[in-house]
């Protein structure tokens, strides 16, 4: 390759003009003026120009001479004389990155600039050039531009900072992956060349070979090749590790989250960068050697996004993956966003470029007009794509985890920010049971429907049992023929499905078919209730809350939607009037609780009870979500769709709901067991609260109720351990033994304390107990002895069959605690 200055210094001209054009071709006025602008308004510095901020503040641009228009411009728009030459310069250049010139550059992308400094500035100056540059992303936002500046310090990447740059949280997880996004998409707007390009990518000058970028540039200065003023320098593209493309691929997954279309291509890049580790050869070296061989016509004159797409695209054709291959190229043309489709008087560069693409991809029309109304798109196209993009981007996830198993190394991001991301990732793309997946693609203006019919099919059906919602009248000929939309066993999870994707508007019409019986007013009531409850479009969660355990934010305990059983009931004024035990013949009123909640990771979830047991399971189950330190949900709403005695119902769920609730989260906070008995549908019920779990009991006598606290270690039900909050007498420690459980009995005032510690020595506390221990030891012993053959059916090796221990724990002479056994 011949090297010649003056030829590079040439095309790196040439290219910044022909992409200064590209940028501009087709977009608005106001982004006209605030593109054009930009260098003006940094190599001037006064009150009457936008970002003004103090005298003090850095201004003038390396060897940038603002044209006779710019001048004019000032002159109409701000009343701004130039009247003296600016013979400083504090800021070395402006570059644009991202985008930005290339055929991905449309009406609604970001405009991000680069202000490049080298060390010339003081603290001060930089806080001030800072604050200029907010001041003039605020002007740009008031004329419709969203522009985003950032002061980047060549000693950022020379000396390896690792300050996050972006504006986000990705920490060092991008370093010189980001400097090469900046090399293979940076647009000279005003200030000095880039010393990179003109850097023999083989260090030889002048036949000498060199070993290291460095030295290869002082080489070039020696030799008056260069003058090292006139240049910019953030340093060569060595040192890309495989940490470095593990942490990265991780933080573009991260992104991908909430704007999968734009994150998709940049996942995949760093994908076809690693497939290929240690060989190091991203795109920017590409276009190096292109400019240097004075070829900046290749490749669409080095657009980025066409170089990306191509290299993509060679990587998934090598590995025969036609599948990710074809969703990124419906990402890109969405991405452009020409509507080859339809008819264009004034045909741009883009559009040429995207034609020429699509012939090769051999695209028939029909796959045009279908992607050009995406905006149109409904729920079935939507989720079509949705399909493959989580399985494009749970596919990147597992690639990549197996390329950090391959170079055995841990990721640059912290331990804590892989949990985060993990969690998202999963709560976001996870589907189970009693989650409603919910489509994160911004991708269509509009998914609703003008009807929905929600059809519940019976056990013994071909079908499955449960419920099938279609956007279709509910006529035989109209369902008949017709897919589905969703299916899911419960009404509350298909309706919620419904409202959180935006299927449900203002003039939706609903059809509710339930065997013989047509009835729209429960569905239409849910609805309501839900969109005056539940808002669709929240906060994203925040790392804080990622990194924390799941909590309730917003709960809707909902009461005998599919099941009522007061459809039928007789009232009776003279008998008891409790909902859950009511009349002659103590019958609960409530026969199935639906609760759906958002919790703190932005999920959406659903658990459906049923039956005369469903207070007691939805309360164990709603309860067991609350941990220990939990905040209470921020609002928790009942709605009762109850024939009869609805606000009855409600108001005493209601009360038992918030007593629940608190006796749950003071059990976690003091450490004590707690009971609370319950009379249900004639049946006498307690509710256990203990510190790491709630369960429920029916019990007839105290027999039951002492054997029950045996019963529950043999279950694992999830014991109450020992914490700061509770002294154990250290005496015990002396008789512990692992391999049996352990009773010990310490006389109170008020009773006794007990003291239980299982088979695993982990200890769970009884406060005040009453009743007398001999009853006690010999009611747990009944309890073991008549119980022990069903644990020879069991298959957890946990379980011991020795009967329990019991000791007395008394005080001497002295005051000190000793023990004895008891016979």
């Amino acid at each position: 390759m011949q090297y010649d200055i003056n030829n590079i210094k040439k095309e790196l001209d040439d290219l910044a003009v022909l992409k200064h054009d590209r940028a501009q071709s087709g977009m608005s006025s106001a982004f006209h003026r605030v593109f054009s602008l930009l260098p003006v308004l940094f190599h001037f510095h006064h009150p009457a120009l936008p970002g003004y901020v103090s005298e003090d503040t850095p201004l003038g641009i390396a060897y940038y001479q603002p044209p006779k228009e710019i001048i004019d411009q000032l002159k109409k728009d701000f009343d701004f004389n130039h009247s003296n030459n600016i013979n400083y310069a504090d800021i070395s250049a402006l570059y644009s990155m991202g985008s930005t010139c290339s055929i991905g550059q449309s009406t609604t992308s970001d405009l991000d600039i680069w202000i490049c400094i080298e060390n010339n500035l003081s603290t001060t100056q930089k806080q001030a050039l800072i604050k200029k540059c907010r001041l003039i992303e605020v002007w740009a936002e008031e004329l419709g531009v969203k522009l985003t500046l950032f002061v980047v310090d060549v000693d950022r990447f020379i000396n390896q900072h690792h300050e996050c740059l972006m504006g986000e949280n990705c920490g060092s997880a991008q370093h010189i992956l980001l400097l090469e996004e900046f090399y293979r998409s940076a647009n000279l707007l005003a200030g000095k060349r880039l010393l990179w390009f003109a850097v023999p990518s083989d260090f030889t000058v002048n036949n000498v070979t060199y070993p290291t970028y460095e030295k290869c540039v002082q080489a070039l200065v020696v030799s008056n090749i260069i003058k090292r003023e006139e240049w910019i320098d953030f340093g060569p593209l060595t040192g890309l590790s495989a940490e470095e493309y593990f942490g990265a691929s991780l933080w573009q997954l991260y992104k991908s989250i909430d704007s999968p279309f734009k994150a998709v291509l940049k996942t995949l890049l760093l994908e076809a960068y690693s497939s290929i580790y240690p060989k190091n050869r991203p795109i920017a070296f590409e276009m190096r050697e292109c400019i240097q061989k004075g070829e900046i016509h290749a490749h669409n004159y080095l657009d980025s996004y066409s170089m990306l797409l191509d290299r993509i695209s060679n990587y998934l054709i090598e590995i025969r993956d036609f599948q990710r291959l074809e969703l990124v190229r419906h990402c890109f043309y969405l991405k452009v966003n020409e509507k080859l489709s339809h008819n264009c008087d004034s045909p741009s560069w883009r559009r040429a470029v995207l034609n020429e693409f699509v012939q090769q991809w051999g695209w028939h029309e029909s796959l045009l007009a279908k992607l050009d109304a995406s905006k149109t798109w409904k729920i079935e196209q939507v989720r079509e794509i949705h399909e493959i993009l989580l399985h494009t981007m749970m596919t990147g996830y597992r690639n990549l985890l197996n390329f950090g198993r391959r170079n055995n190394l841990d990721s640059l991001i912290s331990p804590q920010d892989l949990a985060i991301l993990t969690r998202k990732l999963y709560a976001s793309f996870e589907v189970l049971p009693g989650k409603i997946s919910t489509l994160k693609l911004s991708i269509s203006d509009n998914l609703q429907e003008d009807v929905l019919t929600f059809i519940h099919v019976k056990e013994d059906r071909i079908n499955r049992a449960g419920w099938y919602v279609y956007n279709q009248s509910p006529t035989l000929n109209s369902i008949v023929g017709h897919q589905y939309l969703e299916y899911s066993k419960y009404l509350v999870k298909l309706v919620g499905w419904c409202y959180f994707n935006g299927l449900i508007s203002d003039s939706t019409q609903f059809h509710y078919y339930d065997g013989d019986d047509r009835d729209n007013q429960k569905i239409t009531k849910l609805i309501k209730d839900l969109k005056d409850y539940f808002p669709i479009e929240v906060p994203s969660a925040t790392e804080e809350q990622l990194y924390g355990p799941c909590e309730i934010r917003h709960l809707a305990i909902i009461l005998n939607l599919e099941n009522d059983p007061t459809i039928n009931l007789e009232l009776e004024d003279e008998i008891s009037t409790n909902v859950l035990n009511y009349g002659k013949q103590e019958l609960s009123l409530v026969s199935s609780i639906d609760l759906l909640y958002r919790n703190s990771w932005n999920e959406i979830r659903v658990l459906h009870f049923s039956g005369s047991l469903c207070v007691l399971e939805a309360i164990k189950a709603l309860l067991n979500r609350m941990h220990k330190d939990a905040d209470l949900p921020n609002s928790v709403e009942i709605f009762c769709y109850s024939n009869q005695l609805s606000n009855e119902i409600k108001s005493q769920m209601k009360k038992l709901m918030y007593d629940c609730v608190d006796l749950r989260l003071s059990t976690t906070k003091n450490n004590f067991t707690q009971v609370k008995p319950l009379r249900i549908d004639g049946a006498s019920w307690y509710l256990f609260f203990e510190r790491f779990g709630v369960s429920y009991h029916q019990f007839e006598s105290a027999i039951d109720f002492y054997g029950a606290v045996s019963n529950n270690k043999v279950q694992g039900r999830p014991l109450n351990i020992l914490d700061e909050s509770n002294e154990l007498p250290k005496e015990i420690d002396s008789v512990a033994y692992e391999g049996i459980i352990q009773f010990f009995f310490e006389d109170t005032v008020n009773g006794f304390d007990l003291y239980i510690l299982n088979e695993h020595n982990q200890i769970e506390i009884y406060r005040n107990c009453n009743g007398t221990k001999e009853n006690m030891v010999k009611d747990i012993n009944d309890f073991y002895v008549l119980s022990d053959d069903r644990f020879t059916f069991t298959t957890s090796s946990s379980v011991n069959f020795n009967l329990p221990q019991f000791y007395q724990i008394t005080y001497n002479d002295s005051g000190k605690r000793e023990i004895f056994l008891l016979n």
